[in-house]
């Protein structure tokens, strides 16, 4: 097989890691603003169950976790898989696992910010919407912006972790061609493939830095 043939098969499973990476940022960064809400609950019983979401989902696999996800309708309720079943369980479990990242980014980023600003706002008749809108979220918004680039890298990375449930993306793609062609070569163009996604990812979310620069600490 010559290379073009084979950077093509490969570019057609990048597509479905693209997609895996842009559904799951979709879904896990919302999702992390309601977790973090829940964890800064007045209520400690809400507290106690954010708590326990963000410790099970960053102390145990996301590969486990897909299997878990894929898994469990069949063998607890009873429900018959389905070709799109592999998919499904691939996006729930990749924005469940990184909501929980992105919630304790979050979390750090609204403590970093001292109460006296909080203090200072309402002393001059700015209401809870308004400090968050105007003061905090800023503030928070860019301290936070290394932590959660960090986390979209790996996610571009963790994209490959959607083979374990066989849901067929560029690394699986890349396997089965080393497999079949016995070479190495379907690995090295995949790297490159990962590392030039990311690479971009990199100079857009320094952009992002930079356009967040006039705010300084």
């Amino acid at each position: 097989m010559d290379i073009t043939t084979m950077m093509q098969m490969l570019g057609e499973g990048f597509i479905t890691s693209l997609q895996i990476f842009a559904l799951t940022l979709v879904g896990a960064l919302p999702l992390g603003v309601v977790v973090v809400a829940l964890r800064m609950c007045r209520f400690a019983s809400v507290r106690l169950i954010a708590r326990a979401y963000i410790s099970v989902m960053r102390g145990t696999p996301l590969m486990l976790q897909m299997f878990a996800i894929y898994f469990m309708p069949f063998y607890v309720f009873g429900v018959q898989l389905t070709p799109s079943s592999k998919w499904q369980a691939a996006i729930i479990a990749f924005i469940v696992n990184y909501a929980a990242y992105f919630a304790e980014i979050y979390r750090s980023g609204l403590q970093s910010v001292p109460r006296g600003q909080y203090e200072a706002a309402e002393v001059l008749g700015y209401s809870k919407f308004q400090t968050l809108a105007h003061i905090v979220v800023p503030q928070v918004v860019k301290r936070i912006m290394p932590a959660v680039g960090n986390e979209v890298i790996t996610l571009v990375k963790d994209t490959s972790l959607a083979f374990a449930i066989g849901v067929g993306e560029m690394f699986s793609t890349a396997k089965a061609l080393v497999a079949s062609q016995v070479s190495m070569v379907p690995f090295v163009i995949a790297a490159a493939i990962y590392w030039a996604f990311n690479f971009a990812v990199e100079l857009v979310l320094g952009s992002i830095e930079k356009r967040l620069a006039y705010y300084r600490d």
